[in-house]
């Protein structure tokens, strides 16, 4: 699958199923993806001097299996010959 940063993706399975959003980041490694405010967790910081703490919201990464690009500028034109 031809994913990149900052394309468009809709989520496939879970609790965000049929949402779409923008891509944050992406693990090839471990073939995960953050995807802008989908499949949100809450976070429990402790504070030091750097930040307050507390309780945070932020994206958890998904597996790229669980979602389908709907990009349109990474649509070939391949296979529109007669």
């Amino acid at each position: 699958m031809n994913l990149k940063k900052g394309n468009q993706v809709k989520v496939l399975v879970g609790k965000d199923k049929g949402k779409t959003g923008e891509i944050i980041e992406i693990i090839k490694k471990k073939d995960k993806l953050k995807i802008k405010s989908i499949n949100m967790i809450k976070k429990h910081l402790k504070p030091t001097k750097q930040n307050k703490g507390g309780i945070i919201q932020k994206e958890n990464y998904l597996h790229i299996s669980n979602v389908k690009n709907i990009d349109n500028k990474s649509k070939s034109k391949k296979g529109d010959k007669k």
